[in-house]
């Protein structure tokens, strides 16, 4: 299948290569969030040297695959059809990484005891969408910040997937992992209700402080990209 590369820059050495897809869905092109994450790791603001990071919703692999350039031991997860495009994005970047990364199918809400035990991060990167009949419907921005050139997707009725995702970060989660969540906010359609909606719900069981702007990456950066950084309550495990 055609596809297109992005550079993405690194503080030291040379840049991560990023093989995108012309076609095949929301997942297979760099979104901003995902820029804006993997650029927020390379501040130091979380140690990664030997930790366990898990990737949801991965996508080109690009946050994960930052996060095993800085030393982490990396678990990059996306659905089947994705898998033969981050398995092509290990690929092109391995001689960068000085962790390790893999990637395996994660289908949100669905058993995840292969992934345990809980990982020391999870990375999510826009991951809060809202669906129009059997599609993800979004803006693809795959020129970068610019944002110069835009492609709507927009089909059929519109219903919410958050139970899903909910329920993975449950299952996933243990009592020290950190879940960063980067994700821009959108305007049109349903996605503030559903954004709304996600984070009301996502309160009942997680403790969430949003990373100020002046912590993200001086040149990677937007006011409307936010990164939250997630724990789950105390009072919801076992003393």
């Amino acid at each position: 299948m055609a596809g297109f590369v992005r550079e993405l820059e690194r503080r030291a050495g040379p840049a991560l290569r990023l093989e995108q897809r012309a076609a095949g869905g929301v997942g297979c092109v760099v979104w901003d969030a995902a820029l804006v994450l993997a650029k927020f790791l390379e501040t130091g603001a979380c140690p990664l040297a030997r930790r366990h990071v898990l990737e949801l919703g991965a996508g080109t692999g690009a946050v994960g695959i930052m996060a095993a350039t800085l030393g982490a031991n990396v678990t990059v997860t996306d659905l089947e059809e994705l898998q033969e495009l981050l398995m092509v994005n290990i690929e092109n970047n391995k001689h960068l990484v000085t962790g390790s990364v893999r990637a395996k199918v994660l289908k949100w809400g669905e058993d995840v005891t292969e992934f345990q035990p809980p990982p020391d991060y999870i990375l999510m990167a826009d991951c809060i969408y809202y669906e129009e009949g059997s599609a993800r419907s979004a803006v693809w921005d795959v020129s970068g910040l610019d944002s110069s050139s835009l492609f709507l997707v927009s089909l059929g009725n519109s219903s919410p997937s958050l139970e899903p995702l909910l329920k993975t970060l449950k299952d996933l989660t243990g009592p020290d992992t950190c879940v960063l969540c980067c994700y821009e906010q959108r305007t049109v359609g349903k996605n503030p209700e559903i954004e709304r909606k996600y984070f009301e719900l996502l309160r009942r069981d997680f403790e969430l402080e949003t990373i100020p702007l002046d912590r993200h990456d001086e040149e990677y950066r937007s006011e409307d990209i936010h990164i939250v950084s997630i724990h789950r309550k105390q009072a919801n495990f076992p003393s």
